[in-house]
């Protein structure tokens, strides 16, 4: 006899739906899967053969093939462990075919029955409700992250027996809903706030500006100047994430297997800050089945690189597609998945390799040579695509000891948003969010420029030899400094303080 169960497979972070097709033939007792299966669906078997016998049901000693279709694209995961169960129980007549037709299925088997989590039931709801099904069967574990998917009935079964027995009509499952508005009113702020840092008023602005308008930021400063406590209260002052971007930042991280316990959505803006061992795969995704890596869980955040140049060169040089195309592209023979990575890069570094040449209390014992040497592991091609140099001086004892009234992150991050805001205005009409964004096209159009303005820029790119790519970075940084002050127009005072942010442009000499 044959049945039909539906189901779905992850490529990248987006679902397709699966048809599993299981046929009960008379043979020799077999259980054959066919469709790209990889191994762990290919063990399947054995789990489903045990969870249908410890669940009270009789499997068939006949010979069983499971097709999965589309053939011809590889299928991943455990998830269809309770399809092929449910579709072994209908082509042996034990649950009957009404509902098998209307609800995608989702779910690892575990021996004794039980449906345990896995990984991608946001994405696959979202896929059932595009293929226009009535509603999505998911493990318990997995219910929250798939109810916040509206215009579609989300079920969380415990068990095999369970989800036969919903099946037959003979238990109700409660609908999973949630209010999505109460997720964003349960944010708690776990990133600190800027009210904890003395000091550092200037490079406060610098990150006050980043945020505001979506921009990369290289702070350079001598150890202990606070650049770690600076990056990482970063997203304290960012605008809260949408709806739309909370669904593709929670889809990668469903998709990876990292969303806690019962939590349904990412609500806050997501910060990384991996160690500077980790490897080109580890950080913009790769591996014999792709995964996404650092830079796509930074999606919609912060990604900090902290030690900026003791990452290995030829790991840093593969962000440049990531900063300039805001996704990443990983080919394979077989296929090519594209993974999103919209992220603010926040990188730190010592100006030298001892740490103290721009410390006035310490001395410096580096050569000239020696410090090219360090600073060069970073490529020019990289630091064009970092749109703010910040230094970051040491902090005297007066700034640590005194408690001068500071404005807190709640304060900056009004600022921001409203910026944001204009932005968001701005470019209605263009399929960008924000001032990092704009292409040569849109920066022509919305940051016009005076006779003095230009004169300055122009002085500016043949004193320090900026690049094509420098030079506008720099009319986006005024551009997001005038939004700041609300001003539609770029004012001379706005670019000569964006120019000030491309410190590295200028010669090793004026920097030591």
């Amino acid at each position: 006899m044959l049945a039909k169960v539906l189901s779905g497979s992850v490529i990248g972070i987006d679902a397709y739906p699966v048809e599993v097709e299981v046929d009960i033939s008379l043979g020799l007792p077999t259980f054959t899967t066919v469709g790209l299966p990889e191994t762990a669906v290919k063990e399947s078997k054995e789990r489903v053969k045990a969870a249908i016998k410890n669940s009270g049901y009789k499997f068939p000693d006949d010979r069983i093939t499971v097709n999965l279709a589309p053939a011809h694209i590889k299928k991943e995961g455990t998830g269809f462990d309770l399809p092929m169960a449910l579709g072994i129980l209908r082509a042996t007549g034990a649950i009957p075919e009404s509902k098998l037709a209307a609800y995608f299925f989702h779910g690892e088997l575990s021996l004794d029955g039980r449906v345990k989590p896995v990984c991608g039931s946001l994405s696959m709801a979202l896929a059932a409700k595009e293929a226009g099904y009535h509603g999505i069967v998911v493990p318990y574990g997995n219910r929250k992250e798939a109810s916040v998917v509206e215009g579609i009935e989300v079920y969380g079964v415990q068990n095999l027996t369970q989800a036969a027995e919903f099946i037959k009509g003979n238990t109700e499952l409660p609908k999973e809903r949630n209010d999505i508005s109460r997720l964003f009113t349960k944010m708690d702020n776990t990133y600190g706030d800027y009210s904890e840092v003395n000091g550092q008023e200037h490079v406060k602005r610098a990150l006050e500006i980043a945020a505001a308008g979506g921009h990369n930021v290289l702070m350079i400063g001598p150890p202990g100047a606070g650049k770690t406590m600076l990056a990482r209260r970063l997203p304290s002052i960012l605008p809260p994430l949408t709806f739309q971007e909370a669904i593709e930042t929670t889809k990668i991280y469903s998709v990876v297997g990292l969303l806690k316990g019962d939590q349904a959505l990412i609500v806050q803006r997501p910060f990384r800050a991996p160690h500077h061992t980790i490897s080109d795969a580890g950080l913009i995704g790769g591996g014999t089945a792709p995964r996404p890596g650092e830079v796509s869980l930074a999606h919609n955040g912060v990604l900090f690189l902290d030690e900026f140049p003791e990452y290995r060169k030829h790991v840093l040089e593969v962000l440049r597609q990531p900063l300039e195309d805001r996704c990443v592209t990983i080919s394979r023979a077989a296929s090519s998945v594209t993974y999103p990575a919209s992220i603010m890069l926040v990188a730190a570094m010592n100006p030298c390799p001892c740490g103290y040449a721009t410390d006035l209390r310490h001395e410096c014992h580096c050569t000239h040579q020696q410090v090219e040497r360090y600073r060069s592991k970073i490529s020019g091609p990289l630091l064009d695509r970092i749109d703010l140099h910040v230094e970051v001086p040491a902090v005297s004892y007066r700034d640590l000891s005194s408690t001068p009234p500071t404005e807190d992150s709640a304060v900056i991050k009004r600022r921001v948003t409203a910026a944001r805001r204009l932005q968001a205005d701005r470019f209605q009409n263009v399929s960008i969010y924000c001032n990092s964004q704009m292409s040569s096209r849109v920066i022509r159009t919305h940051c016009k420029l005076d006779a003095g303005s230009r004169a300055m820029l122009e002085h500016a790119a043949e004193k320090f030899g900026l690049s094509a790519r420098a030079y506008f970075r720099i009319i986006k940084i005024a551009r997001t400094i005038a939004d700041l002050a609300g001003q539609n127009n770029i004012d001379a005072h706005h670019l000569s303080e964006a120019i000030q942010y491309r410190m590295l442009d200028r010669s090793t000499q004026e920097l030591s």
